[in-house]
């Protein structure tokens, strides 16, 4: 992979590689595992990805912040549980495709190896694809490809952290109108703001394509594309202390806000065809 004068290869002290991005608009980090993205902070303003504090990078373990990449599945496999929570993709090795810079855009394509792919998990000839596009905003790009003879069907998500100096005076603007399933009931429908004063995690449907964060910090946009489906999660108190990587107060620092394609969004992809999962954040 040729790479361009604002970005290097560098190693985290666990040996992790991951792809530094630093230019004149933004600063970046996606690691080879996982092909996640683990830092996104635009020019003279705040991050706008959240990280456990306790994330010690570790070799086939998911990362606790960022975007992990939950593919072809979403939480808890249906078929069987004992398999990997959020697929596989997510603690996979990926190798880094391309780099181009042109102008202040720079963007960072992986692939996942489907030859390291265990076929328990995914017996199905396909591609994955992610491309990061990092301007004074970041737009992630998530493309599934078909290359067998008959119809492939998966669920997934951009497990998105977003950080807040305080979750209970944090909101979320933009999900009113669509129906949602929390903790095995619903469906609901959201009529106002959503706020945070419990464990959350609520599984949207029919949702508007574009949604805002409204942190003391300043607003967030996130937008999606092919996707009608999201997921909001924040642990709360008493699941914080029981999650790995994870402080048992960094619940009032961070939200989860997924792009996803989950539940009666779930996609299915003729042969030769493709699927594009797409987010884009930034502060406004």
């Amino acid at each position: 992979m040729k790479l361009s004068p604002s970005v290097s290869i560098e190693q985290a002290d666990s040996g992790l590689e991951y792809i530094n991005v630093a230019s004149e608009l933004c600063s970046a980090k996606i690691f080879l595992q996982g092909a996640q993205l683990t830092e996104f902070t635009p020019k003279d303003r705040k991050p706008l990805i959240w990280v456990s504090s306790k994330e010690d990078f570790q070799e086939g373990k998911s990362v606790r912040g960022g975007i992990p990449i939950c593919w072809p599945w979403f939480g808890a496999n249906a078929k069987n549980s004992d398999w990997p929570t959020h697929g596989v993709a997510r603690i996979s090795l990926w190798r880094a495709d391309e780099v181009t810079e042109q102008g202040n855009e720079i963007r960072v394509s992986l692939t996942l190896p489907m030859a390291e792919v265990d076929d328990t998990y995914w017996s199905h000839k396909s591609t994955l694809k992610v491309e990061f596009v990092l301007t004074n905003k970041l737009e992630v790009r998530l493309t599934t490809t078909n290359l067998s003879n008959q119809v492939i069907s998966f669920t997934q998500a951009l497990h998105t952290y977003f950080p807040t100096p305080a979750i209970e005076e944090t909101h979320i603007d933009g999900l009113q109108g669509a129906q949602y399933i929390e903790f095995g009931e619903g469906p609901f429908e959201q009529h106002e703001l959503v706020g945070f004063v419990r464990e959350t995690d609520m599984v949207y449907t029919q949702a508007p394509d574009t949604q805002r964060i409204i942190t003391p910090d300043g607003i967030i946009e996130v937008g999606r594309e092919n996707s009608t489906s999201c997921v909001l999660w924040n642990p709360w108190i008493d699941k914080s202390k029981r999650l790995s990587n994870f402080a048992d107060d960094e619940y009032q620092t961070m939200l989860c806000l997924e792009a996803a394609n989950v539940m009666d969004d779930v996609v299915q992809i003729a042969p030769n065809e493709s699927h594009t999962l797409a987010t884009t954040i930034s502060w406004i």
